[in-house]
């Protein structure tokens, strides 16, 4: 058994136009990472894919998840969206409240696994 605690939890802005609070995310741990995400109301993420495996898991909130290929589908508290790699995907806030999910990736997200399908092709965070 072995405790650690990250370094730093608190929440900063993404060109994915999303607050990230990385949970568990360390060299260490290769294969997993996880992470909470805020969307604002009326937002609407990057479209963008993953190289990895991502799990979304909906805690706060309502809003409707696409993947640019069918019909959005709606998202609420306690659901769970699985996310293929290469999959394209992005989410809206539908709601008057920010949106919270858990953002569980595997193997372990990395600024590398992530492609914009939109706009500015690289990740990038503001952590001030």
């Amino acid at each position: 058994m072995e405790k650690s605690r990250p370094e730093n939890t608190d929440e900063f802005w993404t060109s994915e136009r999303v607050y990230i609070a990385e949970l568990y995310n360390t060299e260490t741990r290769s294969d997993v990472s996880l992470a909470r995400a805020r969307v604002d109301p009326g937002v609407t993420t990057q479209l963008h894919s993953l190289s990895v495996r991502e799990v979304y898991i909906i805690l706060e909130g309502t809003g409707l998840m696409d993947n640019g290929q069918q019909e959005p589908i709606a998202v609420g508290p306690g659901d769970h969206v699985d996310i293929a790699p290469g999959e394209p995907q992005r989410i809206k806030n539908t709601g008057s409240t920010p949106l919270l999910l858990l953002c569980l990736c595997t193997p372990r997200f990395t600024p590398d696994s992530y492609q914009a399908l939109e706009g500015d092709t690289n990740y990038k965070e503001d952590r001030n």
